[in-house]
């Protein structure tokens, strides 16, 4: 028993330390930090609605237009630079050319991208200069026709290459002083494959030409011109595979040019007709114009996509009465509106009337009935040119497709 108590003692003992050892007290836990309080997701804010880009050009029907003009070939003989001589200036000009085109400066203004034809290869400053056949224009027209408002000018003709690779190059140089875009000709290899894309308005607008000619000449490379020695020379389907590449360049519009036609006839050929109608036929063009005719001819309202058969001149020297179409002028504008699902339509088609003199000088003069430079040359004479000019543009049912002249005031 005694032996019993004590190893109950003993066990006793233990219990009372191993108790007071599970009794004593925890160390406290540190403070837990308690979570901020969650805010309440804030709801997205909605997208900037686009700001309206309307151009400028007539009322715009959507939120997005852009206005396009285009001239035709800007054609210097003797005749025609000789009066617009200065002495040498200091930018080492020997010509002032902005009194002869200055005219045009109030329509341009009313578009967001204008296209111009340089016909002829630039001379170097100071000369030689030469008329036809083989042309050789004082370069001081590419300052003044960015003067007045040209953004582009193409430069494929069957005058491409009349002074050489040599004339090729100081036209595009000249160009490129002067920041006028061009397409047409080439310094290298691989760049005639190349669109030319220029913004207007925020809309990205492909230029792209082709001649039907080089009036026999070679070009020293092939890829120097748009043009090919087979039959169509303007190669439309080069001119569709380059439009594609445009499309897949992010163009938003497509504007064909062809230097084609039948000299000083007011309507176009059957084959006029038949390679416009085949860029169109493609689907990748917006708008298709041609020029060369030195003569106006009609627009067409082609499946719902116009065509303009020529252009005229831009400006060019009196020719005989027997050829009066090659100094009477057509200026053409196009708006093109952004529809909602991003699509772009032709919205206006405008055109104006012009003749090359007035006060017995050579100048660009408008013969629109608003009379924005006065009297050209009489009323009789003016109302004449206006009504030939309206009557070759509407031959094709313009007007009944909504083809309308172009009044400053009309915006």
């Amino acid at each position: 028993m005694n032996r019993i108590k004590k190893y109950a003692l003993a066990t006793a003992a233990t219990l009372l330390v191993l108790g007071s050892v599970g009794c004593a007290p925890e160390p406290e836990a540190a403070p837990k930090e308690k979570a901020p309080a969650s805010e309440p997701a804030k709801a997205p804010e909605p997208a900037p609605e686009p700001e309206p880009q309307p151009g400028a050009g007539p009322a715009c029907p959507t939120d997005h237009c852009v206005s396009v003009a285009m001239s035709g070939d800007l054609l210097f003989h003797e005749g025609l630079w000789s009066p617009f001589a200065i002495p040498t200036n200091d930018a080492g000009q020997n010509f002032d050319f902005l009194p002869l085109l200055e005219g045009q400066k109030a329509y341009l203004d009313q578009t967001d991208l204008a296209i111009c034809q340089m016909e002829t290869p630039l001379a170097p400053a100071g000369g030689p200069y030469a008329g036809y056949p083989a042309f050789s224009t004082p370069p001081e027209v590419a300052a003044a026709a960015k003067a007045v408002g040209y953004d582009v000018c193409t430069t494929a003709s069957n005058h491409t290459v009349d002074q050489g690779t040599e004339g090729l190059l100081r036209t595009l140089d000249g160009l490129d002083a002067a920041g006028i875009a061009h397409t047409g000709s080439y310094r290298a290899e691989g760049d005639r494959d190349v669109p030319l894309i220029v913004e207007a308005n925020g809309a990205k607008v492909a230029v792209m030409t082709s001649t039907f000619s080089l009036n026999g000449l070679n070009a020293e490379h092939d890829w120097q011109v748009d043009f090919r020695m087979e039959e169509p020379r303007v190669d439309p389907e080069r001119m569709i595979a380059k439009a594609k590449k445009a499309r897949e360049m992010g163009a938003d519009l497509v504007i064909g040019v062809q230097h084609i036609g039948e000299e000083y006839w007011s309507e176009p050929t059957p084959g006029q007709r038949e390679l416009a109608m085949q860029l169109h036929d493609s689907g990748e063009f917006d708008f298709v114009y041609q020029h060369h005719a030195h003569a106006v001819q009609p627009l067409e309202n082609y499946n719902g996509k116009w065509i303009l058969y020529g252009t005229g001149n831009t400006i060019s020297e009196s020719a005989p009465p027997a050829q009066q179409v090659n100094n009477e002028f057509l200026m053409t504008r196009v708006q093109f509106a952004k529809q909602p699902d991003g699509s772009w339509v032709t919205n206006d088609v405008a055109w104006n009337a012009a003749t090359n003199t007035q006060a017995g000088g050579y100048k660009w003069c408008s013969v629109m009935p608003d009379q924005p430079q006065g009297v050209c040359q009489s009323p009789e004479f003016d109302a004449g040119v206006l009504e030939r000019t309206r009557a070759t543009v509407d031959a094709m049912g313009a007007a009944e497709a909504g083809a309308h002249q172009w009044l400053l005031a009309d915006g």
